[in-house]
């Protein structure tokens, strides 16, 4: 039963759970009859909960087992990048956790796998891990027979401080460097980078018949959706980057590919053939900052670019949300921040606090001076 005791200079009800004559919960409630109730009633729940998890066979399945379901049905709806940072996170926690069971993950177990994080990689890792661990153990207790039915451990750890840096946006006149010193096919998909925003499996995936000349529009298919499902949107097409395309189609040298970019004769991995789809080009956008003499940015960076300059030119959030292909006008605005772009808004905000006039310099009252003495 609940207990008043003094804490603070305050008479309050302290309730607590005792397992086996140890304390193993305990809260601090406020003053009065409906506080004592309240204390009651939790101190019944959490026994409860708590008999529960003790009653709960030991035998149920193990990390590693959880780990690979869970993953088996993340391959088979998400995209690649988001498959390999869940395995990653599971690969750091199964070697952190060793031979203990499921049923002894607890919130304070949870806490110290994150503090680990947290210490050696960053408060934004940690969090990270914190989301796509407490989702995999949601997934869990819906999805797999025999998993503990125990509180989620690691959406009861609060989140970590972060510190972000806005992301790298290229300078325009960089991206003007880097497209200067490219040739053919090259320059034709930096130019489509620019021109729709795209991601780069986007620009990947693109096929011909995703580009229509006469209505003027790209059609670019993307799978990060909430469900892992494709999505296609088309896109308007920039009379410049119309020309481009349509001087590529005459001129490419894979004719026989239904790919807008394939890989060339020309390259240098021997692991690909002629017409294949390209998949990452990592050491391209590298090699090509190098010729330039600019500082190195990828394919996205080109994004985070597109992004900036429709900002800067005034364009609306609704119409980046569009172009950028975002479900959540919120995401926009985010993405927007994450670029360090709202600053620009903020100064035009904080600018209007300077033009309300000259101020006008009010005299203090001066003291008249007191009479000598004698006159």
């Amino acid at each position: 039963m609940p207990t008043q005791t003094t804490r603070r200079g305050k008479l309050r009800w302290r309730a607590v759970v005792k397992i086996e004559g140890k304390i193993a919960a305990s809260k601090w409630f406020g003053q009065g009859e409906k506080e004592r109730r309240a204390a009651i009633l939790w101190e019944e729940k959490t026994k409860a909960e708590l008999e529960k998890q003790k009653e709960t066979p030991t035998t149920c399945l193990s990390p590693l087992e959880w780990a690979n379901l869970y993953l088996s049905d993340v391959k088979r709806r998400a995209v690649q990048k988001t498959y390999i940072e869940k395995r990653s996170e599971f690969v750091r926690l199964l070697k952190f956790c060793g031979h203990r069971s499921l049923v002894k993950f607890s919130p304070a177990f949870a806490l110290s796998f994150l503090q680990t994080q947290y210490d050696s990689r960053s408060g934004y890792s940690a969090n990270k891990a914190r989301k796509n661990l407490a989702r995999a153990w949601d997934w869990g207790k819906t999805f797999v027979d025999g998993f503990p039915d125990l509180i989620n451990p690691f959406r009861a750890v609060r989140k970590f401080p972060e510190q972000r840096s806005p992301r790298y946006i290229p300078p325009e006149a960089d991206f003007w460097k880097v497209i200067g010193v490219a040739h053919g096919q090259d320059k034709v998909m930096l130019t489509a980078f620019l021109h729709l925003a795209a991601r780069r499996g986007e620009i990947f995936r693109l096929r011909w018949f995703d580009v229509d000349f006469i209505g003027g529009q790209v059609r670019l298919t993307t799978k990060k959706t909430k469900d892992g499902s494709v999505r296609a949107d088309w896109i308007p097409m920039t009379d410049e980057l119309k020309a481009v395309l349509l001087s590529w189609r005459e001129n490419r040298p894979h004719k026989q590919s239904e790919l807008v970019f394939a890989i060339t004769a020309d390259s240098p991995s021997p692991h690909y053939k002629a017409g294949d789809p390209y998949k990452y080009r990592a050491r391209f956008m590298k090699r090509l900052c190098e010729i330039a003499g600019v500082k190195h940015f990828g394919f996205h960076a080109i994004r985070h670019l597109s992004a900036s300059i429709l900002y800067k030119a005034g364009v609306s959030l609704s119409v980046i949300q569009r172009i950028l292909r975002h479900q959540r006008p919120t995401t926009t605005d985010l993405y927007l921040q994450s670029l360090g772009l709202e600053l620009n808004q903020t100064r035009k905000a904080v600018e209007v606090l300077s033009n309300r006039g000259p101020a006008k310099v009010i005299p203090l009252p001066v003291k008249e001076k007191s009479l000598q003495a004698g006159t």
